[in-house]
Parts: C-alpha cells; structure tokens; sequence
C-alpha cells in the first residue's frame, strides 16, 4: 500500500516542481480533483489516475507513491 500523508505530499512538492498547483496538477491530468481526499478518506485511487498524474507531473508512479526517492526512477 501508500502513506497517504506521503503520497500527497510528493503530489505538492512535484506539482510545484512543475510550476501548478496541486489543484491544477489533478484537473490537468484527469486524475481527478478530489483524489487528494479521496486519499485522505484511504480510498485508492485506480493505477491509471496515478499514471495520468505521473505523467503530467512528469515523474514516476514509484516516486509518487514512495517508493523511491528519485522522480526518473521508472518513468
């Protein structure tokens, strides 16, 4: 599974690496504007909405998710 505080936390810190909001970064890229609660309420988003999001964000699921420290990591 994820750390959910984690997990939101790199959506923040690699939305604003890219220059969004975190906001902008979930609408953008289809994930969903209410993933972030959604992640909060522990419900899991699906596998495509986290690449959606990767992909935007241009990082890697991985990294999102903690799994590792590097954002190219599996991109």
């Amino acid at each position: 599974m994820y750390d959910a505080p984690e997990l939101i936390e790199r959506i923040r810190e690699a939305s604003a690496a890219k220059g969004v909001s975190a906001n902008k970064a979930l609408i953008e890229s289809n994930a969903g504007k209410d993933l972030i609660t959604n992640i909060r309420k522990n419900q899991c988003p699906t596998a495509r909405k986290f690449a959606d999001l990767a992909n935007y964000l241009e990082c890697s699921v991985d990294y999102l998710l903690g799994r590792t420290d590097n954002p190219e990591v599996n991109k």
